[in-house]
C-alpha cells in the first residue's frame, strides 16, 4: 500500500513538471542555465577564382602598354592661330586621324568645353585708386565665368606675392579671396618676382595650366630682370598666360594733364613705361600661346576676362569607332593632323 502511494505521488509530480515547462524547452532549446552550446554549421565557401593569366609579352611593346576593347575612341584637339585664338570654324574634313600610320574614319566631330586649371594673379598695390578698381572688376568678372569643374587659385602681389586661395572648385572661396583685397599695402609692383614664383609653383602640376594676369604690367622693384623672367616662361611647359591690362583710362588722361605720380607716391612712371609694359605683356602671351587684352573702356573689363576663360575651354572632340582591339602606349600611338585650310 505504501509503495502504491509513492508511485502515485511520483506520477503527479512528473505531470506537474511537464505542465510548467517553458515553451523554449518544449521547442528543443536549453532547459537550464548550463549545458552545451548549439553551434551552427558553417556554409560552404565558393571555390577561389582561378589566377588571372598575365598577357604574353610582345616584342617591342613596353611594359606599361595597355590592351582594351573600345567601341569609340575620343581625341581632344586644340587648334589656335599664331596669336593663341581658338579656331571655331574647323570641320571634320580639316582633320585626319592615324593609328600606326593607318588612316581611321572619323565618326563624330564637335566643339566642346573642357574644365580648366588656372591661377588668377592680380596686381593690388597702393598705386592708384582707379588701377585697383579696374583690377577688382576684371577679377570678379573672371570669377563669374568659372564652371563647377574648374580649378582656380587666387594670388595677389605688391612687393611680394600673397596666396589668397589655393586651388579650389568652390566659387565662394574665390570670391572670399577677392573680398580680402580692400586695403592695399606697399606701392611697389614686383611683377617679375610674382610671375616667376607662380610659374615655379605651376611647374609641379601636371596638365595644361593658365595664368590670368590682371596688371598694369609695370615692374618697379623686382629682384629679377626681364631676361630672367622670359627665360623662365620659355622653360615652363604647358602654361598659357592671358594678361589683362588695367588703368588705360587713367593713363590716357594723365598723358595730357600731367598728373604726376600715377603709379604711387615716389614712383615716377611715365607713359613710355606703360607702353613698355604693354609690349612685355604681349610678349608673355605670344611666348605661351595666349592673348593679351587691353580694354580701353569700363564696359570692356567684364567681357574680356570672361572671353579668355571661354577660349581656354574650347576643344575639338574627334571620335572614330573601332570594332577590334587596339594597343596604346603611355603617350598613345593615335595621332591627329590638320588638313590645309584658310581663315
Amino acid at each position: 500500500m505504501v509503495s502504491t502511494d509513492l508511485e502515485v505521488c511520483a506520477k503527479v509530480a512528473k505531470e506537474s513538471r511537464s505542465e510548467y515547462t517553458t515553451p523554449l524547452a518544449r521547442a528543443g532549446g536549453p532547459q537550464s542555465d548550463t549545458g552545451p552550446y548549439a553551434i551552427p554549421k558553417k556554409k560552404e565557401e565558393p571555390p577561389a577564382p582561378p589566377p588571372v593569366e598575365k598577357p604574353k609579352k610582345i616584342e617591342g611593346m613596353p611594359d606599361y602598354s595597355i590592351r582594351v576593347d573600345v567601341p569609340l575612341v575620343n581625341v581632344d584637339v586644340l587648334v589656335t592661330t599664331k596669336d593663341g585664338q581658338f579656331i571655331s570654324t574647323l570641320k571634320k574634313d580639316n582633320f585626319k586621324v592615324l593609328e600606326d600610320g593607318v588612316p581611321q574614319t572619323i565618326s563624330n566631330f564637335n566643339v566642346s568645353e573642357a574644365p580648366i586649371t588656372a591661377v588668377l594673379l592680380v596686381e593690388f598695390a597702393s598705386t592708384n585708386y582707379y588701377f585697383m578698381v579696374d583690377a577688382l572688376n576684371a577679377s570678379y568678372s573672371f570669377a563669374n565665368s568659372l564652371k563647377k569643374n574648374d580649378w582656380v587659385a587666387v594670388i595677389s602681389y605688391d612687393m611680394r606675392p600673397h596666396i589668397l586661395a589655393d586651388f579650389t572648385q568652390d566659387k565662394r572661396t574665390v570670391y572670399g579671396a577677392l573680398n580680402q583685397l580692400r586695403i592695399p599695402g606697399f606701392a611697389e609692383t614686383n611683377l617679375f618676382d610674382a610671375l616667376y614664383d607662380t610659374l615655379d609653383r605651376l611647374d609641379q602640376i601636371e596638365g595644361r595650366k593658365y595664368v590670368i594676369l590682371v596688371t598694369t604690367g609695370v615692374d618697379t622693384f623686382s629682384k629679377l630682370n626681364l631676361d630672367q623672367i622670359m627665360k623662365k616662361i620659355r622653360a615652363t611647359k604647358d602654361v598659357t598666360i592671358f594678361p589683362v591690362s588695367v588703368g588705360f583710362a587713367v593713363r590716357e588722361y594723365c598723358e595730357t594733364h600731367r598728373c604726376g605720380y600715377t603709379h604711387g607716391i615716389g614712383i615716377p612712371v611715365s607713359n613710355i613705361d606703360y607702353l613698355q609694359a604693354d609690349n612685355e605683356m604681349n610678349t608673355f602671351a605670344r611666348l605661351t600661346g595666349g592673348r593679351a587684352y587691353f580694354p580701353r573702356f569700363q564696359g570692356e573689363l567684364p567681357r574680356q576676362p570672361a572671353e579668355s576663360a571661354r577660349s581656354e575651354r574650347k576643344r575639338c572632340e574627334i571620335s572614330d569607332r573601332r570594332a577590334r582591339r587596339i594597343y596604346g602606349e603611355a603617350h598613345g600611338r593615335v595621332k591627329t593632323s590638320t588638313q590645309p585650310f584658310t581663315f
